[in-house]
């Protein structure tokens, strides 16, 4: 059945993102290790500039191909076509804006950085859009093997530069093998003759025209805070900064989001049928919030700890933006439910519009708490944003599928109460430990221990299940059931 097979290429996308994710984590622990927090900072300002001319020029060729009814070679051909002109676009436009920012910058070592990196981008565009045919069934192996062997080599390299003396270098290579080889990759697992046509853009146009204008707003959001750090403070701020950012969202890059990419394909396949929509919408999103509420809120009470035992004592002082970096992407799981089900049914523009209000929230708070507390300021006002942003997510949920904001709340408030009781429970135990003085690694592991334990009991404490079986994922609710119909709860998704 279509949950089945939802759930099993959730599961090959989890691992193949949890081991990418593993190997990415023990790559930034040798490098913080062996380099400063400016190193750090270079790269990051330097991928900031890249990261925005990627987003800004993304074209969805996965997405739209996805959910056609029908895709032939000619609309691969049309992908590939699109994804090269993507990448001349890339490499012009990085070669005229390389030189300017590393003027406003006042750094002239962005150049030659911010032109390798471009590779990044140009590499991925390239890469087989024969995968796509194998993601519409739903089925993941290949992606597995892909990321896993970029993954790899892009660490034996990276390993090797820093081994050499390469400096910040290493962490050029590891962001640019690692496409590079998944591109190649690609050709061996899903065999795509290249052929350059445009004879299917109309497929692509519509589809293309909202998504672009999102990507443009959606850069702006997530690179704004590190250019402004970038422009009004040191690199070493801006490396602690990136490093603290990249580690609040390893638990939603590496198990959340892996989860939630094969919900598109299951959404598009039962767009028609409202009722039984909206069910595998809300079982959707509290599966995603399952796991994001406790990974957020673990990050953010032990912190400080995080930082010492994992990156050690010259990044001092990102603790703080750890802890508050980590609450403000707790949300984010819930947006990645909904901008799946808007490309399902064909609404790209609910993902522009979302991220126009995400813009206009958040370049004002993060401008004022960087004014006022600098980084930790930003951090804050990142929080802000993402608070008010989740009330948006949950009346858009309510516009696109009739489900109402007091209905989507009953169906995640036994994760709040489990959650409740794991906050107070670390926060319990980190004060009784307090005068043990134990160290920082066996502190860290019994509290990461009892946490678990405590958000488990309570999820059970308050009648939520996990069941799998017949065909079917179903996170059992004793006490509350999405009031869609008795067809649909018996049918699954």
């Amino acid at each position: 059945m279509l949950a089945m097979k939802a759930l099993q290429g959730a599961g090959w996308l989890v691992a193949s993102r949890f081991l990418g994710r593993f190997i990415d984590f023990f790559t930034l622990l040798i490098m913080a290790r062996m380099l400063t927090p400016a190193d750090f900072g270079l790269t990051a300002l330097a991928m900031s500039c890249v990261a925005i001319v990627d987003m800004v020029l993304e074209i969805p060729v996965t997405q739209a191909l996805v959910r056609l009814p029908q895709v032939d070679k000619a609309h691969l051909d049309t992908g590939f076509t699109l994804g090269a002109l993507r990448g001349l676009a890339i490499a012009a436009l990085l070669l005229a804006v390389a030189w300017p920012f590393s003027w406003l910058n006042s750094d002239p070592q962005l150049v030659p950085v911010i032109l390798a990196l471009a590779f990044a981008p140009i590499a991925r565009g390239l890469a087989s859009p024969g995968l796509v045919l194998f993601i519409r069934e739903l089925g993941f192996l290949r992606n597995f093997l892909l990321e896993t062997g970029g993954k790899l080599a892009a660490f034996c390299l990276a390993v090797a530069a820093l081994l050499l003396g390469s400096g910040y270098w290493a962490l050029v290579v590891n962001f640019v093998a690692a496409p590079v080889f998944g591109c190649v990759i690609s050709y061996l697992l899903a065999p795509y003759r290249p052929a350059l046509s445009l004879s299917r853009l109309s497929d692509f146009a519509s589809f293309v025209g909202w998504f672009t204008c999102a990507q443009l707003v959606s850069a702006v959001n997530w690179q704004f805070d590190r250019i402004l750090l970038g422009l009004g403070g040191s690199k070493e701020v801006l490396g602690r900064y990136a490093v603290a950012a990249d580690l609040s969202v390893m638990p939603t890059q590496s198990l959340i989001g892996p989860a939630l990419q094969p919900i598109m394909a299951a959404f598009a396949r039962i767009k028609e049928e409202d009722r039984r929509l909206r069910l595998a919408f809300l079982k959707a999103a509290r599966f995603s919030m399952l796991a994001s509420v406790p990974c957020s809120l673990g990050i953010a009470l032990t912190s400080d700890l995080i930082v010492e035992v994992l990156l050690g004592p010259k990044w001092h002082g990102a603790d703080w933006l750890l802890s508050l970096l980590s609450l403000s992407v707790m949300a984010t799981p819930y947006f990645q439910t909904l901008y799946s089900l808007s490309l399902a049914l064909g609404r790209p523009e609910v993902i522009f519009r979302l991220n126009l209000y995400d813009l206009a929230i958040r370049v004002p708070a993060v401008v004022i708490g960087f004014l006022q507390w600098g980084a930790v300021g930003m951090a804050a006002g990142r929080l802000v944003a993402a608070a008010i942003m989740a009330v948006s997510f949950l009346r858009w949920v309510r516009s696109l599928l009739a489900i109402g904001i007091a209905e989507q709340l009953a169906n995640l408030w036994k994760i709040a109460v489990a959650a409740a009781v794991m906050t107070a429970g670390v926060l319990g135990l980190r004060s009784a430990v307090a005068a043990w003085h134990l160290p920082a690694l066996a502190e860290l592991i019994a509290i990461a221990a009892l946490g678990a334990v405590l958000y488990g009991l309570g999820l059970l404490a308050c009648g939520m299940r996990l069941a799998i079986g017949a065909g079917r994922l179903d996170l059992s609710d004793r006490w509350w059931r999405p009031r869609i119909g008795a067809a649909e709860t018996r049918e699954g998704w």
